[in-house]
């Protein structure tokens, strides 16, 4: 099921997204990641964010960040994935938007098809000053029923 973050979730949701940086991006440095924790954990609050529980166990399975239209991020536990989740966050999100932006690594190949798959466009690349990595910024626009 999908739900609102409360504040007690924090400390899961922060361990999921470590872990999951750290697997996505085997190409940025571990230390980078540990680095931006306690600022993210500080900032992550901020963003509107949706949880992905588990109905029976209810363990937190993963969750979705976003500011306005643009999607901080999407994590979903490794032991989770490929399980429908992160297009269950993502619809989640594009339930409440008639737009989305987001910004991902080039080489992170996996989550490029899993947004293409959802209808998300290449609109532009940059290059991320912080991990010296290329990105692209990707748009997803509501079609018209």
């Amino acid at each position: 099921m999908i739900r609102p973050f409360k504040p007690s979730d924090l400390d899961e949701l922060m361990l999921i997204w470590l872990k999951t940086n750290c697997e996505a991006h085997h190409y940025i440095a571990k230390s980078y990641w540990e680095s931006n924790f306690e600022n993210v954990k500080e900032l992550l609050p901020q963003a509107t964010i949706m949880v992905a529980e588990n109905k029976q166990t209810h363990k937190i399975e993963g969750f979705i960040g976003t500011m306005a239209t643009f999607i901080a991020g999407i994590f979903v536990d490794s032991a989770s994935q490929s399980n429908g989740i992160g297009k269950l966050l993502l619809d989640s999100a594009k339930a409440h938007s008639s737009e989305l932006l987001l910004e991902v690594y080039q080489k992170n190949t996996k989550a490029i098809a899993f947004y293409q798959r959802e209808d998300f466009v290449i609109t532009a690349e940059k290059h991320d000053e912080d991990t010296n990595e290329a990105a692209l910024v990707m748009k997803w626009t509501k079609t018209k029923d």
